[in-house]
């Protein structure tokens, strides 16, 4: 067992003993941390591993996309958006090259084919949503819109991001910021101020053994294949995920795809707030919004990783990765193996977060699904479910 920093709530002992397992197998190298929501309160503060503390701040990739798709439902349930209006109302020239009946809900299901675009765009340019979207947007898309899905890994973010600024005249940053972020000082940031930047740890490269080293060699990515398309892979160099996730371009912008900074403790308030009551507030989504969105639009072989996933409005319908979660259970992992969620039947929230890039790293690493576990046993037997 490694030793680990940071408290848990009576009744959540257990979460700490298998955390501790955690760090010394899978994260001692770069270090984690772990924090949990229960019924509104913190019953879980947990870090451990070389160099990280509970207030360092870290990149947490894709977990923006959750922030995205929270700011999104909210827009929604406000009636600023229409689910089944077509992209191309509130944003015309998304409608070339035949997109024109690709509705907000099957681009935010990760349905609308528009993964990339032929040329692939730089780190510089990934740093820019304003740009990537109008590229997408004359770009053809790589599959018939609505005929199946796949994961828009670097592109969900401007296009989700462009229609919330064309639709209400403002970024999903500011409407973040306002909404979310300030009112219940999370640390979680979309746009992260210089002045925190001394406490980011950068993220580390993945070590493959020997062995997932020979494995990654004779599986290599086709430069022509959907992957390599939606990572830019196929461009010279690649992109590179690591150089993307340190950058002070990317925290200052935050793309909204990758470019959230923050840390455990924060993206489990964020969820926290979905899960149920917290600081005297209700939930930030009303249970039409949350049964909207959480209903799977998206299931079956992924058309870009090849890989069996599920997708909802944005977020991610975590029950189909941990059955142990409840049916309206939300949330999106990152891509060190960082994971996340609300699961509101228990009026739980979640956050697992690590620096190094673990070799089987996303959709959340493989020790998310022990940890997890142990967070929902812990919860049952602190009391039953609300729902």
């Amino acid at each position: 067992m490694s030793e680990v920093h940071g408290t848990v709530a009576p009744g959540f002992e257990s979460v700490r003993e298998e955390f501790a397992g955690v760090v010394a197998a899978e994260a001692r190298d770069g270090g984690a941390q772990l924090a949990v929501y229960h019924r509104g309160r913190q019953v879980v503060d947990l870090w451990g591993g070389d160099g990280v503390d509970g207030d360092s701040l870290l990149a947490l990739y894709s977990s923006s996309k959750g922030a995205t798709a929270l700011v999104v439902a909210l827009l929604v349930q406000d009636g600023a958006l229409d689910l089944d209006r077509e992209v191309a109302s509130y944003w015309p020239a998304f409608a070339a090259e035949g997109k024109g009946a690709v509705t907000l809900r099957a681009l935010l299901a990760h349905r609308a084919g528009v993964i990339g675009v032929a040329d692939g765009f730089t780190l510089d340019e990934l740093a820019d949503d304003r740009l990537v979207a109008a590229r997408l947007a004359a770009h053809r898309p790589y599959w018939d819109p609505d005929t199946g899905h796949g994961y828009h890994g670097l592109a969900f973010g401007a296009l989700a991001g462009e229609v919330v600024l064309r639709a209400t005249g403002r970024t999903v940053q500011e409407h973040y910021e306002e909404r979310i972020r300030a009112p219940y000082g999370i640390e979680y940031h979309l746009g992260l101020p210089e002045e925190l930047e001394s406490r980011f740890r950068p993220a580390l490269p993945m070590l493959p053994t020997p062995a997932q080293r020979a494995l990654q060699e004779a599986n290599p990515i086709a430069p022509d294949s959907l992957m390599a398309i939606a990572f830019c892979l196929h461009t010279e160099p690649p992109f590179d995920a690591v150089a993307y996730g340190n950058s002070r371009a990317v925290h200052a912008a935050a793309p909204l795809s990758g470019g959230g900074v923050g840390s455990a403790r924060g993206l489990a308030r964020m969820y926290a707030a979905v899960a149920g009551e917290l600081d005297g507030r209700p939930p930030l989504l009303g249970p039409a919004t949350l049964a909207a969105v959480s209903r799977v639009h998206s299931s079956g072989t992924d058309l870009v990783t090849g890989e069996k996933n599920a997708f909802g409005i944005g977020f991610v319908p975590l029950a189909t990765r941990y059955p142990e979660l409840g049916p309206t259970a939300i949330g999106h992992s990152g891509a060190p193996g960082t994971q996340s969620f609300a699961d509101p039947s228990r009026a739980l929230a979640y956050s697992y977060a690590r620096r190094r890039f673990a070799f089987a790293g996303g959709p959340g690493a493989p020790e998310n699904e022990r940890l997890i576990a142990a967070t929902v046993e812990a919860a049952t037997r602190a009391g039953r479910p609300v729902a």
